[in-house]
């Protein structure tokens, strides 16, 4: 199977997936060296990975650019963020096409207003639901493989309280989209009741220091979520670390003092794949 059809039968299992998220390409590599089936490319991540807040300041083709350079750089399946899909209607086909061609296995788009905000801030807006289902449904007609799959995110429950949001995203999943995702539910009986609602498989958004609380991956899946993306976390300790290691090295003038929790030389080959690019280079210039 290739990763599209991966990840659909990892949606038709029974089973929950966790999607840990990445914030540059050597995390989804990481990602997929711990094991994981599945990778998330977050927006937010890679916008605070280029200096920025996850306000939407970055443009479809720098998002683009990112997700295809990971795409090949790993084997697992790909969930990309979309955000709202970089504008109205018209703007989704030109973004379904190109994420289409970068390989990625699944994309969600959202029904916030563009610009986007980060789901868990205040003063997000949205767009009427009947917009949202016209989008929702140019990108499923501008879908050329079927295998992709489309997840159908409503921001509203900030704005117009969780049962609008479970109508929404209802109402999303019946104009094509695969998988539906209510973002920013705030205890754990409005996730239970947003798993039991979906028409189709539920997806969960887990992160220390949002409105959702981080729930064991045990209890979503008894709820009946089908698959959790975990954005933040890698990018959390890859702050956490660098500042760790950059104050010994104000301190001291050197790491040695840290230098046994830091990746190995060989650990950091690894996580590259060093050695197939060698074993390429000496495939193709043995005869020079």
């Amino acid at each position: 199977m290739n990763p599209r059809q991966k990840l659909r039968a990892l949606l038709a299992r029974p089973g929950y997936t966790i999607a840990p998220g990445a914030y540059d390409t050597l995390t989804a590599r990481l990602v997929q060296l711990a094991g994981f089936d599945a990778v998330y490319l977050t927006g937010g991540g890679f916008s605070r990975s280029s200096g920025y807040p996850d306000l939407g300041l970055l443009t479809m083709t720098e998002i683009t650019q990112w997700i295809g350079r990971t795409v090949e750089a790993v084997d697992i399946p790909v969930i990309a963020d979309m955000d709202t899909g970089y504008g109205n209607a018209i703007n989704v086909v030109r973004s379904v096409r190109e994420y289409e061609k970068t390989g990625v296995a699944a994309f969600h788009i959202e029904d916030q207003v563009s610009p986007k905000k980060c789901g868990h801030y205040e003063g997000k807006q949205v767009v009427s639901a009947a917009e949202m289902v016209g989008k929702v449904k140019a990108a499923v007609d501008t879908r050329r493989d079927a295998d992709m799959v489309i997840i159908a995110r409503s921001d509203a429950r900030a704005i117009e309280g969780l049962q609008a949001a479970i109508d929404r995203v209802n109402a999303y999943l019946e104009a094509g989209a695969d998988v539906g995702f209510v973002e920013a539910p705030r205890s754990a009986e409005e996730l239970a009741a947003i798993a039991k609602s979906l028409t189709k498989p539920a997806l969960a958004n887990i992160f220390e220091g949002g409105k959702t609380p981080p729930l064991p991956a045990r209890e979503l899946e008894a709820m009946g979520f089908r698959i959790g993306i975990y954005p933040s976390q890698t990018q959390r300790a890859a702050i956490a670390a660098a500042k760790r290691v950059l104050a010994v090295l104000k301190r001291d003038g050197d790491t040695a003092a840290i230098e046994r929790e830091l990746a190995t030389f060989n650990e950091r080959e690894e996580a590259v794949n060093a050695a197939r690019w060698r074993e390429i280079e000496t495939k193709y210039l043995k005869d020079l």
